[in-house]
């Protein structure tokens, strides 16, 4: 696990994109196509901005996944992922490849239908946030790092929810749906490489239990730490209670 530390959101998020963009452009080389499994929230907005500008991605070789979405949420809520996703990078790109969850639909079924295609062949880059909670994903605590389904349905704890409406996406704990679609954490670990970028003092407690803390379903994202290839990308507001021994990268300031 690499951990790099920046001095502030906008610097972590170009650093994060100028990485998935070195990814995306050697699985592109290399295969002649890139698949990306990628995350969404409040969190990932400047990192998803700066990637969907960056100049150069051949993005109609690139094929999209994501990590999760709500059960029973409309596509044009504005908390809806499928609607994140299509504002913040669908359009913005050009990306011509990608598979919606459809929280509207049968979940079970949807969780076949994408997760097929999912398993189809091997994800060149997944990118991941860490919640309040230490959810990764939604899988949230205590997380089922079991199951091999690539998706499942998950019910959402409070924590989380109440995050969501935190961040401004939902105006009540009651709108908040209590269960979504979301990938399995050993689908997850699947991937070639993980980018996981993780801003804001409000996640420095999660972030803490889960690089520090035993690895274990109580810390999801603490799973982050068995994979051979993960960058974290810190704030410095995010890392505040990290140990120095932890944060081997050091402070970035640009």
């Amino acid at each position: 696990m690499t951990v790099r530390v920046f001095s502030d959101k906008a610097a972590l998020s170009r650093e994060a994109a100028a990485h998935a963009a070195r990814l995306i452009r050697r699985a592109i080389a290399e295969r002649g196509a890139a698949r990306i499994l990628v995350a969404t929230g409040e969190s990932q907005i400047a990192f998803l901005d700066a990637l969907a500008a960056w100049p150069g991605l051949e993005w109609p070789k690139v094929e999209m996944f994501h990590l999760d979405e709500y059960i029973g949420l409309p596509a044009d809520h504005p908390a809806s992922f499928r609607r994140y996703l299509t504002d913040r990078l669908i359009r913005r790109t050009g990306i011509v490849r990608f598979h919606l969850l459809d929280g509207e639909s049968d979940p079970a079924a949807e969780c076949e239908r994408v997760g097929t295609l999912l398993a189809a062949a091997p994800v060149d880059v997944a990118f991941a946030g860490i919640g309040e909670n230490g959810h990764v994903a939604f899988n949230d605590p205590p997380a089922d790092f079991k199951t091999e389904a690539p998706y499942l349905v998950v019910r959402l704890d409070e924590a989380c929810r109440r995050q969501q409406v935190g961040e401004g996406w939902f105006r009540t704990l009651e709108d908040v749906p209590e269960r979504a679609i979301s990938i399995s954490v050993r689908q997850l670990l699947k991937a070639r490489a993980i980018i996981s970028v993780v801003p804001d003092v409000r996640k420095a407690a999660a972030v803490a239990r889960c690089l520090e803390g035993p690895i274990g379903p109580d810390a999801p994202a603490s799973i982050l730490r068995t994979h051979p290839d993960v960058t974290i990308y810190l704030d410095v507001e995010a890392a505040s209670l990290l140990s120095p021994e932890t944060v081997r990268g050091g402070l970035l300031t640009g």
